[in-house]
Parts: C-alpha cells; sequence; structure tokens
C-alpha cells in the first residue's frame, strides 16, 4: 500500500505530486528546491543557503514520515551550475554521517522558480 506523506515545516507540492511517498518499508521524497515553506520563496542568498533549505526540507518531510536523514539511503542533486559542486559538497556534508547514502549528482538546464539546486531522497523508514 502506498500512502501519501504531507507536512506544513516543508513548501508544499507545486504540482500534481505528493512531498513524499511511503511504500513499504522506504520512503521517496519528490524533488526539493530551497523554497521557504513560510512564504513559498526561494530563499535568500547563493547555493550554499539554498542547500541548506533544500536539505533541511527533505528532512522535515522524512520526520514527518517516521523517518530521517539518518536513515537516507540514495540523495539524487540536481545543479543549476555544476560550478556549484565543492560548495554543494562542504554543505551537503554537514547534513550526513557515515555510512553516507549513495548519491548522484548532475548539473542541468534549469530548475523550477529559478532555484540552484533539488534534491531528491530516498530513504528507510
Amino acid at each position: 500500500m502506498t500512502q501519501a506523506i504531507s507536512t506544513d515545516q516543508a513548501p508544499s507540492a507545486i504540482g500534481p505530486y505528493s512531498q513524499a511517498v511511503r511504500h513499504g518499508d522506504t520512503i521517496f521524497v519528490s524533488g526539493q528546491i530551497p523554497l521557504d515553506p513560510a512564504t513559498g520563496a526561494i530563499v535568500e542568498g547563493g547555493i550554499r543557503e539554498q542547500t541548506r533549505r533544500a536539505l533541511t526540507n527533505a528532512g522535515a518531510i522524512l520526520e514527518a514520515a517516521g523517518s530521517g536523514l539518518e536513515k537516507a539511503l540514495q540523495v539524487t542533486v540536481l545543479l543549476d551550475s555544476i560550478d556549484d559542486f565543492a560548495a554543494v559538497n562542504e554543505e551537503y556534508g554537514t547534513f550526513f554521517t557515515e555510512p553516507y547514502p549513495s548519491r548522484m549528482a548532475y548539473a542541468v538546464a534549469a530548475l523550477p522558480k529559478g532555484a540552484l539546486i533539488e534534491v531528491t531522497v530516498v530513504a528507510a523508514a
């Protein structure tokens, strides 16, 4: 059985999708861009601030599902510019400890609302 996960501690979905879904013992968090859940606007600052917000949003959704970033199995990072890779790694490293989740990172042509980063997470329940 698939269960939709929702929390007001992260931005509402900006399209026809759930913040996350849980299927069995696995939680799939939809792509999180650095929106402030209170305002719906992209957080001010650069890639570091946006990375922190996107990962904080993903973490809040996982917590609503009874999980957390410490149970992340795989993270996908989409970047507006691959030049931000090193800065993202520094911020990302403050959210995860060993054993680190597997990860993919890609530079893409554009992200919703002009975001510099988007992250998705697959985690254990």
